[in-house]
């Protein structure tokens, strides 16, 4: 008999604890199935009143975003610019004409024209750049877009004031917007070197064959007016020369009696600092000039 009463108390004992395990498994699928309930009403409650707001509020962002990111990019650009004129004013001497002289196989585009807007933002006023496989002038059209681009990543709304003059080949055609201050870029190759003073040659020689003139006349001054007259610009009082090779690999042999050469490694990923180093080096040189 005791035995019974035991096996009887243990078989409650288990009844008791299936059902305290079943309720608690209803109350949780209960309140998950009123957690979701809830959740459905309320989005369909909302939902509607989101989606007829949307329109409104998405052009009040478009404006505002329209509104507020150019003054911000306008102040990053003018501290940027007014960062690069005060360090060109701290030089001692600026070049009035800076060559860049590329002597890698292949060209960078994006960092060429980085070089030329900080030459610009520094206050140079003629820049040429010179790779002796023509590969620059042959994609001028790509360099001429990235320059333009860079000078208004870098210059923002003030880029407007100094935009640029592009001059591409022997005959100087001209790109350029009306500006108040516009400097000068030229993209150069070997067809402006040597090979100018050999055409300038060969047009003197048939001058005087064509008894167009003396041979008398021929003179050096003459033969440099008229390899200056289709360049109608300074000569260049810096180079500043990328890459390995020691040369000057023809750039502008006969406008480059006086020119100072800076080398640097690579004009990969050349940096702002860099060549506000090599200017700083340039300052530094003295010129005798024979004395």
């Amino acid at each position: 008999m005791a035995l019974l009463y035991g096996l009887l108390w243990r078989f409650l004992l288990v009844l008791v604890h299936v059902n305290r395990a079943l309720v608690s498994w209803i109350r949780v699928r209960l309140r998950s199935w009123k957690g979701r309930l809830w959740e459905r009403a309320m989005t369909a409650l909302l939902l509607p009143l989101a989606l007829a707001g949307f329109p409104d509020h998405q052009k009040k962002l478009n404006r505002n975003s329209g509104a507020n990111a150019n003054p911000v990019t306008d102040n990053y650009a003018v501290s940027r610019r007014s960062r690069c004129l005060s360090d060109g004013r701290s030089l001692e001497k600026l070049p009035v004409h800076i060559g860049l002289l590329v002597a890698e196989e292949e060209p960078s585009y994006t960092d060429i024209a980085n070089l030329v807007v900080w030459c610009i933002a520094v206050g140079i006023s003629n820049v040429s750049v010179y790779d002796n496989h023509g590969i620059l002038r042959k994609n001028y059209s790509h360099l001429l877009e990235e320059i333009v681009r860079k000078q208004q990543d870098f210059l923002g709304g003030d880029g407007s004031k100094y935009n640029v003059e592009f001059l591409s080949n022997g005959t100087d055609k001209h790109q350029h917007h009306v500006v108040c201050c516009r400097p000068t870029v030229k993209v150069l190759s070997p067809e402006d070197g040597k090979q100018r003073i050999v055409k300038v040659a060969q047009q003197l020689c048939c001058s005087v064959e064509n008894k167009e003139r003396s041979s008398r006349d021929i003179s050096v001054t003459m033969l440099d007016m008229m390899l200056r007259e289709s360049k109608n610009i300074p000569e260049p009082e810096l180079v500043v020369k990328f890459g390995p090779v020691e040369s000057t690999l023809g750039f502008l042999p006969w406008h480059i009696r006086l020119t100072e050469f800076i080398s640097l490694p690579s004009h990969r990923n050349v940096s702002y600092e860099d060549l506000l180093d090599a200017l700083q080096r340039y300052c530094d040189c003295q010129q005798r000039l024979g004395q």
